[in-house]
């Protein structure tokens, strides 16, 4: 005789309830069952989509993509960080982003794209490997949906200061870590005791590296990591963390919505830089 199941984790606050619940008991939420359905919503709660790899997984196959699309200008510069570097005509087509892209083109699109796009080996390495170091922690404490929100609106707003500070060009993912890094800023002195404390002094001994890394290293866009520190802290004070407020249902969506966002201009950037190259 068939079985059928009746019970389920409440997509917001993971309590087990009955899927004919109109009312989540403990959280409150509408409807858990309908809302429940939406696979979308489902790679956001605990088990789902591992982001932290997807992210890097992307970043890879765009770090890539960029030297396939014009291996012969591959750079070799002196400067350690450009080593086995895109052209700047492959990271233009990808999506690079800056006040020539934008204010010369109107292609808008690239303040996402530009998080995906990396000047050289060692540049997309140290940026992953902060991704890898940081990001645990901000899902851990924030949650998932909370993760990827400051994670991808902490680059836009990171490269928007960009091009009103008239950077021509500019990549990398170091903006949206920035915002981890703000996240993390305000988590420590938000939670306050020992361990609060301890968090936050971690997270201004980071920015300091920052500052003395962007003054230290040419090429450093530091107008990206500045904004994206203030948005990565002003993003975490509006949504709270998970020690204060649980992920409300409608930061599931927003998150849903900047991943599908994300993954159609990714994809719109590989077919314009293959039209282009190819026509």
């Amino acid at each position: 005789m068939k079985v059928e199941k009746n019970s389920m984790l409440c997509p917001n606050c993971r309590r087990l309830i009955s899927m004919d619940e109109p009312l989540c008991p403990y959280c409150g939420l509408s409807r858990p069952g309908f809302r429940r359905s939406f696979a979308l919503f489902s790679w956001f709660s605990e088990g789902g989509l591992d982001i932290i790899k997807s992210l890097i997984y992307a970043n890879g196959v765009f770090f890539l993509l960029s030297l396939f699309l014009n291996p012969s200008a591959l750079g070799f510069t002196v400067n350690p960080m450009g080593l086995l570097a895109p052209s700047e005509r492959s990271l233009f087509l990808l999506g690079a982003t800056g006040a020539v892209p934008i204010v010369h083109y109107g292609r808008w699109w690239t303040l996402i794209s530009a998080s995906f796009l990396h000047g050289g080996i060692l540049h997309i390495f140290f940026n992953m490997a902060a991704l890898w170091q940081l990001g645990p922690f901000v899902v851990q404490e924030f949650g998932t949906s909370r993760f990827v929100i400051i994670y991808l609106l902490a680059g836009v707003a990171g490269f928007y200061l960009s091009v009103l500070a008239g950077i021509p060009l500019t990549i990398g993912a170091s903006a949206s870590i920035c915002g981890l890094i703000g996240a993390i800023l305000y988590y420590g002195k938000s939670r306050g005791g020992f361990y609060g404390e301890a968090i936050y002094r971690q997270a201004m001994g980071w920015i300091l590296g920052l500052v003395i890394f962007g003054l230290l290293i040419p090429g450093i866009n530091n107008w990206a990591h500045g904004g994206g520190v203030l948005a990565g802290i002003l993003l975490a004070f509006l949504m709270g963390y998970q020690g204060r407020r649980r992920e409300a249902f409608f930061l599931k969506i927003l998150a849903g919505i900047c991943m599908l966002l994300t993954i159609a201009v990714l994809l719109w950037a590989v077919f314009q830089a293959l039209y282009f190259l190819l026509r």
